[in-house]
C-alpha cells in the first residue's frame, strides 16, 4: 500500500534526516540547549517516582532491540528454549510496565504542579504524548500479540536492517497488527523531533569531565572552627560581623557555610 510505503519506507529516512542535521546544527548554535532541562528543583518527590522506574525500564527495553537488532540469530538461539523464551517475554513486559508507570506519574506531576506547569513548552506536551503512545502500544504488543520477541527479530530487524541498507522492505512489517505498526512509525516520529526536544540530552555525555583540569578549592577549617567559637561564645558580636554573609550559625562547625540572600 501506498500508505504503508510513504510510512514506513520514507518518512524514516526524513526522521533521521532531522535527527541527524538538526542535532548537529543545534550543537553547533547553541551547545548549552543540549539538556534535560530538569525541573527537579520545582518538585523532587513525585520526580523520583517517576523518573527512576522510566529510565530503568525504556534504557533496559532500549538496549533489547538494539541487541535484536544487531544480533538477531542470537537472540533466535536464546529462544529456542521455550522456558528461556517465556523468562524474556516475562522480562520484556514487566519493564514495559514499569516505563509506563513511570511515564504516567510524571505526566501526571507535570500536569498537577503549577511551577512545573509553568515550565512546560508546547513541544514537552508533544514529546510525552508520543512517549505515552509509544509506551502503551509496547505495552499492548507485548500483552496481545504472543512471543514479540521472537517475531521481532524476523520481521522488525530485518526490516530496519533495509532501512539501513537503503533498501526499505516495508513488506517484513506491513501486515503486523496495526497496535504494532502505530508502535514502528510512533517511533520514527519520536526520531523526528527528537533535535528539537529535551530528548536531545541523550546524546550530550560529558566526557569532557574525564580529561579537564581539577577545579582547585581552597578550604579553612580552623577559620571556621574560630568562628564557630564566637558564634558560641558572643552571638551578638557574631551576628554584626557576618549577618552580611549570611552564614548559617549552625553549619560553621561543620566545615561549610550556607549563603543566603
Amino acid at each position: 500500500m501506498v500508505t504503508d510505503l510513504v510510512l514506513l519506507g520514507i518518512f524514516p529516512y526524513v526522521a533521521i534526516a532531522l535527527a541527524i542535521i538538526v542535532a548537529l546544527y543545534r550543537r553547533h548554535s547553541d551547545q548549552y540547549t543540549y539538556s534535560s532541562l530538569s525541573s527537579q528543583f520545582l518538585e523532587s518527590n513525585k520526580l523520583f517516582f517517576g523518573s527512576v522506574p522510566w529510565h530503568y525500564g525504556i534504557v533496559t527495553i532500549l538496549i533489547g532491540h538494539i541487541i535484536g537488532f544487531l544480533i538477531p540469530r542470537g537472540v533466535m538461539a536464546w529462544n529456542g528454549v521455550p522456558l528461556r523464551l517465556y523468562i524474556l517475554e516475562v522480562v520484556a513486559l514487566t519493564l514495559g510496565l514499569m516505563s509506563l508507570f513511570g511515564l504516567v506519574v510524571l505526566i501526571i506531576r507535570r500536569m498537577s504542579d503549577a511551577r512545573v506547569m509553568a515550565v512546560t513548552s508546547k513541544m514537552d506536551v508533544l514529546l510525552l504524548l508520543l512517549l505515552i503512545l509509544q509506551a502503551f502500544t509496547g505495552v499492548y504488543t507485548a500483552m496481545f500479540y504472543r512471543w514479540g520477541t521472537a517475531w521481532y527479530v524476523s520481521a522488525a530487524a530485518p526490516y530496519l536492517w533495509s532501512i539501513v541498507l537503503f533498501s526499505p522492505k516495508v513488506g517484513y512489517v506491513a501486515q503486523l497488527p496495526i497496535m504494532t505498526k502505530i508502535h514502528i512509525i510512533n517511533a520514527w516520529a519520536l526520531f523526528a523531533i527528537f533535535p528539537f526536544s529535551r530528548l536531545i540530552h541523550l546524546v550530550s555525555l560529558p566526557i569532557g569531565y574525564l580529561t579537564r583540569q581539577y577545579q582547585v578549592v581552597w578550604w579553612n577549617r580552623r577559620d571556621f572552627q574560630a568562628q564557630y567559637e564566637l558564634a558560641k561564645s558572643n552571638p551578638t558580636a557574631y551576628s554584626k560581623q557576618v549577618t552580611p554573609m549570611g552564614v548559617n550559625v549552625n553549619t560553621l562547625g561543620k566545615g561549610y557555610r550556607s549563603i543566603s540572600g
